[in-house]
């Protein structure tokens, strides 16, 4: 069963807390994996859909194949959403939310793959799959689509979110030394038209509304 070590008190056992650290804006995993006994690591877009992470890649990418074919592996994904500055360098940290989900990928086909991919979207530009036409067998046949389930035992949540621990007298801290966290956020700016577009086309209702709901839009 995976479990958190070191600072086991960070550690989060509720499915939703799994959820709320996958389901992140601006999220990217980190997946890794062994290819012929060495190391591999490579960023992926990913979406979860229930108990089921999608990623897709190239059908050219030979490590990827790798771990279609049943080679374990993990998906990381961290937050980093404070820096904590304390009395000494050793005991500043950050405050940050990550998830490691465990397990072999599977590999999707035909229909199931081309609905994950569309899902994968949406869950990445809600909206935007009724605004494009839909997938072709060219761009399917150039995809794979790899879906992680989330087993129970097979993933860990660490999330520290708090203020530096005051000092202790031992350490002989400068009481006139600022101490706190610096808050991290994210905001969308102006959406940006590609050079080829004509003046007078809107910004799509996906766009738009992706920036309301996320409540990080451009300020005004």
């Amino acid at each position: 069963m995976d479990r958190v070590n070191r600072h086991p008190e960070r550690a989060r056992h509720e499915r939703q807390d799994l959820y709320a650290v996958l389901d992140a804006e601006h999220n990217i995993g980190t997946l890794s994996t062994v290819v012929d006994g060495r190391p591999w690591v490579v960023p992926m877009l990913y979406g979860r859909v229930g108990d089921r992470i999608f990623m897709h890649g190239s059908t050219g990418a030979g490590a990827l194949r790798h771990v279609a074919a049943g080679a374990p592996a993990a998906l990381c994904v961290a937050h980093i959403d404070g820096w904590v500055y304390a009395h000494t360098l050793f005991d500043s940290s950050a405050n940050y939310r990550s998830a490691v989900v465990h397990g072999e990928l599977q590999l999707l086909q035909g229909e199931e793959a081309a609905e994950a991919l569309t899902q994968l979207s949406e869950c990445m530009m809600p909206g935007r799959s009724a605004e494009v036409p839909t997938h072709t067998r060219k761009q399917l046949a150039a995809t794979q689509c790899l879906a992680l389930d989330i087993t129970d035992g097979r993933w860990t949540v660490k999330v520290r979110n708090q203020p530096p621990g005051e000092p202790p007298a031992a350490d002989n801290a400068d009481p006139r030394l600022w101490t706190g966290v610096l808050p991290i956020v994210s905001r969308y700016r102006q959406p940006e038209p590609s050079p080829y577009l004509a003046e007078d086309i809107p910004v799509s209702p996906s766009v738009t509304s992706y920036i309301d709901e996320s409540g990080h839009g451009p300020a005004l």
